[in-house]
């Protein structure tokens, strides 16, 4: 992003080359292909933190030159992200260098190697004067694997709050289909198993979202963000999985053989799932019978629902000094039932927050089998249905009475169900005991 400090002062004055820089001539902007190639950077405070994250993508080999540097560059240091010099500059530290950011806060040492830039024609970003530079950083964003710049070009004028303004509103239209950018490129058939999120359309991630812009045929559940299909061009096949006629299939062999049917056809195909593809969303089972049929499959992660819905009924599932963990567990099979998976004793000994998915009809069960094993039937729990939703709402109960209050509350799925003392905690709350404060 462009900041304040890349343009200061703009008094007119001539540069080596005898031409003024008063006088507007634009900039022309170009686009640096820094991999394998050196870059320096002088100062290590936010200038070069906010920076450098962008450089190290490029592929550059980064040295810093600074004596000092905020933690999360020191870190970048640390990971070996970049080559970290812990000493003010030198002169003849830019040889050899294709680009330069000087971001320090010593004023005579910025001026010594701008100057040095200019003598060895290295391309230089001030980030104290502008006029001083040979280079503007412009506001920038991305999407898919494009690059939005904006940069006024020329001196005169120069507003980089308007330009970081402008950057985000093209990027935002872009995404949300606002801005008409059509693809004109080949679309390889195939299948994305794409992660809708906990419900609300907002949650799905830019990839998602994109692909499904993209896509021929969306076979979609019935727990996936409804709204999203609602913006879907009216050219787009959209298949209900829970509709599916199998016949001699069972339901989730049918959804893998519609999915190789309409992928093999040539069709572009999402199968649009709730939450996260691989969180009891038998993602890896259509992968699978996707890769035993040759057919390329993307998997592209959703938000789980399993951390986001008891975050947006303010129940974090892990607090300082109230829990070090949680376990999500699928309870659409009874505690007592012989196709269980799961340990219900081992699970009650835990201290940490449990989190329960498609388990509101065997809430009762469960909840007996906690505390047969020796769970306090005082724990705190919250029921959360329609998590992320318009629908949204909250049932709190303890466990000794939670399959009572389902009941008669009326809880229907999908439903994320926390147990733990974690469903008591809210803005409200003391703090943290100090004995934790290192976590």
């Amino acid at each position: 992003m462009a900041e304040h400090a890349d343009h200061a002062d703009r008094s007119g004055h001539a540069d080596r080359a005898g031409h003024t820089d008063h006088v507007d001539h634009p900039a022309y902007p170009v686009g640096l292909r820094l991999h394998g190639r050196r870059v320096v950077v002088i100062g290590g405070g936010q200038v070069a933190q906010r920076r450098l994250p962008q450089l190290i993508a490029t592929g550059a080999v980064i040295t810093l030159i600074s004596p000092s540097a905020t933690p999360s560059v020191e870190a970048m240091a640390d990971a070996g992200e970049i080559r970290w010099e812990r000493r003010r500059y030198r002169d003849g530290d830019l040889a050899d260098t294709w680009y330069a950011l000087v971001a320090s806060s010593d004023a005579p040492a910025n001026d010594a190697a701008s100057a040095e830039a200019e003598r060895t024609r290295t391309w230089c970003v001030r980030s104290d004067d502008a006029e001083a530079a040979t280079a503007w950083t412009p506001a920038t964003g991305r999407i898919e694997n494009i690059t939005v710049a904006v940069l006024n070009t020329t001196p005169r004028g120069r507003d980089p709050r308007h330009s970081a303004a402008l950057r985000d509103a093209i990027v935002e239209g872009l995404r949300d289909g606002s801005i008409a950018a059509p693809h004109h490129r080949t679309r390889a058939p195939g299948v994305a198993l794409v992660g809708g999120g906990p419900g609300d359309p907002d949650l799905i991630t830019v990839r998602g979202r994109r692909l499904l812009a993209e896509a021929d045929v969306v076979i979609a559940d019935r727990l996936g963000p409804r709204d999203l299909l609602d913006e879907l061009p009216p050219h787009v096949e959209v298949i209900d999985a829970a509709k599916i006629p199998y016949g001699r299939f069972m339901a989730q062999e049918a959804i893998n053989q519609a999915l190789i049917e309409h992928a093999k056809a040539g069709k572009s195909v999402v199968r649009l799932k709730g939450g996260d593809p691989f969180v009891f969303g038998r993602g890896m089972e259509e992968a699978q019978a996707l890769a035993a049929e040759g057919i390329p499959c993307t998997v592209v992660p959703g938000i789980s629902s399993t951390i986001s819905v008891p975050g947006a009924a303010g129940i974090p599932v892990t607090h300082r000094g109230v829990a070090h963990e949680f376990t999500v567990v699928s309870g659409h099979v009874a505690p007592e039932d012989p196709r269980s998976l799961v340990d219900w004793a081992a699970i009650a000994r835990l201290r940490g927050t449990l989190v329960l998915l498609m388990a509101v009809d065997k809430i009762g069960a469960i909840a007996a089998a906690l505390i047969a094993h020796g769970k306090d039937p005082a724990t705190p729990v919250a029921l959360v249905q329609e998590g992320t939703t318009a629908a949204q709402r909250r049932v709190d109960a303890t466990l000794a009475d939670v399959g009572e209050r389902a009941v008669t509350e009326d809880v229907r799925p999908p439903a994320v169900i926390v147990i733990g003392d974690v469903v008591a905690v809210g803005p409200d709350s003391a703090p943290a005991p100090a004995e934790d404060a290192a976590e």
